[in-house]
């Protein structure tokens, strides 16, 4: 994040992007201007819409995998409508926030952050401004003609952002560089601000989930009670469509590592798994005879999800049989979500790899079956002994 965010005097523009660094001032102000107080917010009957809007924005998170909508009805050049569409965000993150649920905090991120992906892809007019407020420094290089204009960022900022996102695209081997400028220019349909805004997604989803946590550890019990219904509400609404979006495979679902049940957890709540997470769902899937559809099946949710990219990697991975990486791996790669203490079966010293993980389950589970069909068995044996005294 730069040290120094650019000064934004247009309160539209404020109201429009809330989530804008600069946006805890805005907020603030706002509130002081209206004679506002956080629990005003919460009960008093004339905020009733920014209430509405605010849970729409929070439904649209739960519910749509491409995030909230980019199109709004509210009229941003009004007061009111300024004052609606900022604090119906503040609220949706209040919410959130007082569930302590880290889940929902992802599938709302997710929502809001890919809203203004699409917005900041949009706009014109005021793209430098809010580049500027994510990435260190821009520029912008136009054509011979001047009609088309290429983005170029620093460096230092596309190394930190691009391994969150898949795809040759964002490889730094795959793009010009000149003196520590990366060439952002158009690709697969995109235009260079879209891919540089597409970018500026993995920031605004970072600085927005730190904000959040920040606020949930100084958030005390009693504030929280105060939002119990929304919370309670959009809790039991995630729960649904994450059961609901959730693949089902032959696969017996008891038997999965936990490193591979937090792959295809977060992917189908659209949450941004990283390379070494998502080339390991693959090859497991691929050792554990899931088949290729129903392996695709697992990223349809993700954020930059592509058919025919997805396609053609899953086959890339089934056709030379890749091997999942062992625990050592995941761990180094930020993809094992275990402690000393979740699983004891993982806290065998032993268990070294997902697949023996996968293998002693199993054998439990069939020494387990075995178990019960001797019970069954010496049953009947003594039911017809005592039957035929």
């Amino acid at each position: 994040m730069p040290l120094t965010k650019p000064s934004i005097e247009n309160d539209a523009l404020m109201a429009r992007y809330p989530f804008l660094p600069q946006g805890n001032g805005f907020l603030k102000i706002v509130l002081e201007k209206n004679g506002i107080t956080v629990n005003d917010l919460i009960e008093e009957t004339w905020l009733e819409e920014v209430r509405a809007r605010g849970r729409v924005r929070l439904l649209e998170s739960v519910m749509h995998k491409e995030g909230v909508d980019s199109a709004t009805t509210i009229d941003l050049t009004s007061d009111l409508g300024k004052m609606t569409e900022s604090l119906s965000f503040l609220y949706a993150m209040l919410v959130v926030c007082a569930s302590f649920n880290e889940r929902l905090l992802a599938r709302w991120v997710e929502g809001e952050a890919s809203r203004a992906d699409q917005l900041f892809g949009m706009d014109e007019e005021n793209f430098i401004l809010l580049a500027k407020s994510y990435i260190s420094d821009i520029k912008e290089i136009p054509d011979k003609l001047g009609r088309k204009v290429t983005y170029w960022i620093p460096m230092s900022d596309f190394i930190e952002l691009c391994p969150r996102i898949s795809g040759n695209y964002w490889r730094l081997i795959n793009r010009p560089v000149e003196n520590g400028w990366v060439c952002m220019n158009s690709g697969a349909g995109e235009t260079s601000q879209q891919r540089t805004a597409r970018l500026i997604k993995e920031r605004i989803r970072e600085d927005l989930t730190n904000s959040c946590l920040e606020r949930m550890n100084k958030m005390d019990d009693s504030f929280a009670e105060l939002f119990s219904d929304p919370v309670e509400r959009v809790s039991k609404l995630l729960s649904e469509q994450v059961k609901e979006e959730m693949p089902m495979t032959a696969a017996i679902r008891e038997d999965w590592p936990p490193c591979f049940e937090s792959a295809v957890a977060e992917l189908s709540q659209g949450i941004n798994v990283n390379h070494t997470g998502r080339l390991f769902l693959a090859s497991m899937s691929l050792a554990m005879g899931i088949s290729q559809e129903q392996a695709c099946g697992f990223f349809v949710n993700a954020p930059d999800y592509s058919a025919d990219t997805t396609n053609y990697q899953i086959n890339q991975i089934y056709e030379r049989k890749y091997t999942p990486h062992g625990c050592a791996a995941l761990k180094t790669g930020a993809r094992c979500p275990v402690s000393p203490g979740d699983d004891r079966l993982c806290d065998q010293e032993w268990l070294t790899h997902p697949l023996k993980y996968l293998k002693a389950k199993q054998r439990r589970r069939f020494q387990g079956n075995a178990e019960r069909v001797i019970i069954q068995e010496n049953d009947k044996k003594s039911l017809n002994e005592d039957n035929s005294s």
